[in-house]
């Protein structure tokens, strides 16, 4: 039922091109929508937009101005934004 829309990308794979933000989103709206965690999906959430607020971009939502990351330093920094908002 959460599944990102992009699929596996084999021509990018292991270059650290892609972007994790939708995977990520997707495992928030399984916490959401099928365990019962809203509060944790919301955590999620907000990390999410607390990275993209600080600027970090992967090249397929680059935007001048902000800071373009690969896909281990995205997912880096979602999970340390997170580890922020749980205390």
């Amino acid at each position: 039922l959460y599944e990102p829309v992009h699929g596996s990308a084999p021509d990018i794979a292991g270059k650290g091109l892609a972007n994790p933000i939708a995977t990520i989103a997707s495992f928030g709206m399984a916490l959401r929508y099928s365990c019962g965690m809203g509060a944790e999906a919301d955590l999620i959430d907000q990390a999410i937009a607390g990275v993209l607020s600080d600027g970090y971009r992967t090249g397929d939502i680059m935007q001048p101005g902000m800071r373009q990351v690969g896909t281990t330093e995205m997912g880096g920094a979602i999970l340390a934004k997170l580890e922020k908002l749980v205390g």
